[in-house]
């Protein structure tokens, strides 16, 4: 058995947060791969499914970010599972937008979801460290990570997710490799769309058009918001 955590903060006020990418990661998972519905146990909201010949369950902590690691830890002892067995998706301030990288074990960098769970489980499990960008100066950080992806953000977010949904059964089965090329796959057409978004950190707003013109994703992220 597998868990995968994906970080964030609850409720509908930070759905769209860059600090929640983790939370958007494990639902477009459950959403692709159709895992079970959400309920709640271990201090958040998990789901079970099955990848190959494995049982995953998905979780979502409820602690707020920095208590992160009551909920990872108290769901690992009760499953006996190993800190390998642990995966965990989240922001990653040191990676550009549309960026993703795997990590086994490391220090928390100042995460304090990652800082938090390092506490209650060790540092060995395995990180899916999703780029959201870094403001440029330090002071800034709350600020940008506890803000909204902006509506230019929106194509290759998507596009990224959508590759960590692709490649979630590699991960499952610890083929990281093959996890990645799935993820590249999706993400290499989105390249130039992160890029750009990443050059335009105050986006002009949209004008009003008939219809619901919203991507996939907005319409997941306004449901959270009801």
């Amino acid at each position: 058995m597998k868990l995968f955590v994906g970080l964030g903060n609850p409720g509908p006020k930070y759905a769209g947060h860059r600090h929640n990418v983790g939370y958007m990661a494990v639902d477009r998972i459950a959403a692709d791969h159709d895992f079970g519905g959400w309920r709640s146990k271990f201090q958040g909201q998990i789901c079970d499914g099955r990848m190959g010949s494995g049982k995953i369950m998905l979780l979502k902590p409820e602690t707020f970010m920095n208590e992160s690691g009551r909920a990872v830890g108290e769901a690992q002892r009760f499953h006996k599972l190993a800190p390998e067995d642990v995966v965990v998706f989240h922001d990653e301030i040191d990676l550009a937008p549309g960026k993703m990288r795997v990590k086994q074990g490391g220090g928390h960098a100042g995460h304090k979801g990652l800082r938090s769970i390092d506490a209650h489980v060790g540092n060995n499990y395995q990180r899916v460290r999703i780029g959201v960008g870094h403001p440029g100066r330090k002071d800034a950080v709350p600020f940008h990570v506890l803000k909204d992806f902006s509506k230019a953000d929106q194509a290759w977010l998507e596009d990224l997710l959508a590759g960590i949904s692709d490649g979630a059964p590699f991960l499952a089965a610890d083929d990281i490799d093959k996890f990645r090329n799935a993820a590249t796959r999706r993400m290499a057409g989105s390249a130039e769309k992160a890029d750009a978004a990443s050059q335009r950190p105050t986006p002009v707003a949209a004008s009003p058009a008939d219809g619901d013109d919203r991507s996939a994703l907005q319409k997941l992220l306004d449901r959270f918001r009801r």
